[in-house]
């Protein structure tokens, strides 16, 4: 395979902002081969925070997969992929995923990852956390699923929006093998 294959998974919690900055950046890697899928909240949270529809996001993924398709080639083991990220990933999603709740493809492409040991990041999204998240979360972390909050940073001195998405995008595409041109780190 020339290319790697990552799935992408957009689910229904603040942040599509950064799922859009992940893909452009993706775009420009060009062993990067990108297979989206957005759950119904994934698609009303893109619209109301960046304004598209997931259509849109055509011109940055290869494939976007219907996520009721669960027949997609995603949703087995003999798929080979580098990976899944999920980003943003609503707490709704975590619990799906920790409890093996497949009911659509991006859980099943989750599961999948899980079942195979192929790198699973989810960038999971909401604050406060409650006793539940942090259980859900932690039962994945011990399965190996990185899991990747959004947090602020600022010893790279942010000035916008987009320097804080920057920062999280390049989080996330260090996990994915990827170097991040617009991502600071720290030097000390």
């Amino acid at each position: 395979m020339d290319r790697k294959r990552w799935a992408v998974g957009i689910s229904g919690a603040s942040g599509a902002p950064i799922a859009v900055a992940l893909l452009k950046a993706l775009k420009e890697i060009k062993e990067a081969e990108i297979h989206l899928v957005i759950t119904k909240g994934g698609e009303m949270t893109l619209r109301q925070e960046c304004g598209m529809e997931k259509e849109e996001l055509r011109q940055w993924a290869d494939r976007i997969w219907d996520n009721h398709d669960l027949g997609a080639p995603m949703a087995s083991g003999s798929w080979k992929c580098g990976g899944m990220v999920v980003v943003p990933s609503s707490m709704k999603t975590v619990a799906g995923i920790a409890n093996g709740f497949s009911e659509n493809l991006l859980l099943r492409a989750a599961d999948v990852m899980i079942k195979e040991r192929r790198p699973l990041i989810l960038v999971a999204r909401e604050a406060p956390l409650s006793t539940i998240h942090l259980k859900n979360m932690l039962e994945l972390s011990r399965m190996g699923v990185t899991i990747l909050p959004p947090m602020l940073s600022y010893y790279n001195h942010p000035e916008s929006i987009e320097d804080a998405t920057n920062h999280i995008v390049g989080k996330i595409m260090d996990h994915m093998g990827y170097e991040y041109e617009n991502f600071v780190r720290w030097e000390g």
